[in-house]
């Protein structure tokens, strides 16, 4: 799934906050699932009871959370009549997608049952806050207490209830937080850590950056990045002739299109 598409559900899934103590009820919806356009993929939408006629209200899957999926393969799409469950078992809850198969879909009911002990196991880790909706999200996109604990004892900083989705969709882990570190840069927060990964920030191209004599900051990382700062720019530049070539001038070059 795109990042686009993954933060699009972090903020549908996860943008209702309840009051403390709030039950955790399980969600009945509506579900969809078919195959993709390039058919190699299952495809899942769901729909909350509300808008369950509606196309247009709920929430599209179609990535690696449906290969975790039990219940359900290609194949059976192609069973007419056939009736299936297709069950997304998770330690967040458990997702299931029930009904029959008509034209290489199946239609039916959705079902998430939330799993107290997994926020039993969050709060010990200091997580509180969580309702039905959020937990679901956990779910799919597959934060669990382990992950969320090892992340926690990198040290980092500002790791919420609600960024847990975004550091998890964007497969941020401790060795990733660590090749920052071992490179000497001060422990990055969250928040600072998605922005990275966003962009597409990595070791390697860091110690490309710095082995032509630049020292950039976690926040010039990210910029040349943004504006594709490459060694190979960096050294076509230098044979025009720039000199003192900062990574704010290299931005300002490529902002005002002046290697045109």
């Amino acid at each position: 799934m795109h990042s686009r598409t993954f933060l699009g559900l972090a903020v549908v899934l996860a943008s209702s906050l309840l009051a403390q103590g709030a039950t955790l009820a399980p969600l009945h919806g509506k579900c969809t699932i078919n195959v993709s356009d390039d058919g190699a993929r299952l495809r899942l939408e769901v729909r909350p009871d509300e808008c369950a006629e509606s196309r247009h209200c709920g929430s599209n899957f179609s990535d690696e959370s449906l290969k975790r999926f039990t219940g359900i393969t290609i194949a059976d799409l192609g069973r007419e009549g056939a009736n299936l469950t297709a069950t997304l078992a998770a330690e967040p809850g458990v997702f299931t997608c029930s009904g029959k198969v008509h034209a290489a879909e199946l239609d039916g009911a959705s079902n998430f049952t939330p799993d107290q002990a997994f926020v039993d196991r969050m709060g010990r880790l200091g997580f509180s806050g969580f309702d039905s909706e959020k937990l679901m999200a956990y779910t799919f996109i597959g934060v669990d207490s382990k992950w969320a604990e090892s992340m926690q004892q990198t040290g980092v900083k500002g790791i919420t209830v609600d960024n847990l989705l975004a550091l998890r969709i964007f497969k941020i882990d401790p060795d990733y937080v660590h090749s920052f570190v071992s490179m000497g840069y001060d422990m990055p927060d969250a928040d600072k850590l998605i922005a990275l990964k966003v962009q597409g920030v990595n070791g390697e191209e860091v110690r490309q950056i710095r082995a032509l004599g630049y020292k950039p900051t976690l926040d010039e990382l990210i910029q040349i990045r943004i504006f594709k700062i490459t060694p190979e720019f960096i050294h076509r530049m230098q044979d025009r002739g720039l000199k003192d070539l900062t990574i704010a001038k290299l931005v300002q070059i490529r902002i005002f299109k002046l290697d045109e």
